[in-house]
């Protein structure tokens, strides 16, 4: 028992240090045991709606950043930054409005523009935004933060694909899925963890900034 505990001592040191915010240090030092509680919980709950929350990895896709201005894709960004703040509040209603904004952006995106590989790959995006959106809307927070995570790995494809004429930073937060680490895109260059909320707001760092 004395080297479990050794062991999450220093696991929690590491990861308090990582996110290099004195201010969270108290939050970052979490008791072990509810921590573990909390991984527990999520393990059980991954597939109780038919879905693989935490399976961010199968929607990984290879596209070159395209660096135009383009508006088209504002509504479906305005929506995504709508759900990450409301993790943000840690407010399951404002994060699953988030979510039918998104599905509204989405039903009212043009096209027409798009071709060949682009529309497909666009299709392909779409449909998995629009399933996570609708996990979104009708889950409790832990699960939508799950589901956010494997959103924003589309918005992300969604913004490298077509482009974006907003000013988008891409954060990083090493604690998130299970200590594997997640990225969110986020319309502020203040870091406010979607991953955590209050819990430990200003855990991550800005890894790079589109436009």
């Amino acid at each position: 028992m004395k080297k479990v505990i050794g062991i999450l001592a220093v696991a929690l040191l590491s990861v308090t240090v990582s996110c290099k915010d004195n201010k969270e240090q108290e939050e970052g030092t979490m008791h072990s045991e509810e921590m573990q509680t909390e991984a527990h919980d999520h393990s059980e709950m991954n597939h109780e709606d038919g879905h693989d929350h935490g399976n961010s990895e199968s929607t990984e896709r290879e596209i070159t950043q395209n660096s135009t201005k383009n508006n088209a894709t504002s509504a479906m960004l305005d929506a995504y930054f709508e759900i990450k703040n409301g993790l943000v509040a840690d407010s399951k209603e404002k994060t699953a409005n988030g979510g039918n904004s998104l599905l509204t952006a989405i039903s009212k995106f043009d096209m027409s523009k798009l071709s060949g590989e682009t529309h497909k790959e666009y299709m392909e995006i779409a449909e998995s935004a629009k399933e996570h959106a609708e996990h979104i809307i009708k889950s409790p927070i832990d699960h939508q933060r799950e589901h956010f995570e494997a959103l924003s790995t589309d918005i992300t494809d969604l913004v490298a694909l077509l482009g974006t004429d907003k000013v988008v930073y891409q954060d990083f937060c090493p604690m998130a899925n299970n200590n594997k680490g997640a990225s969110w895109l986020s319309e502020v260059k203040e870091i406010k963890n979607p991953y955590f909320g209050s819990k430990m707001l200003k855990c991550g760092s800005i890894k790079k900034q589109i436009n």
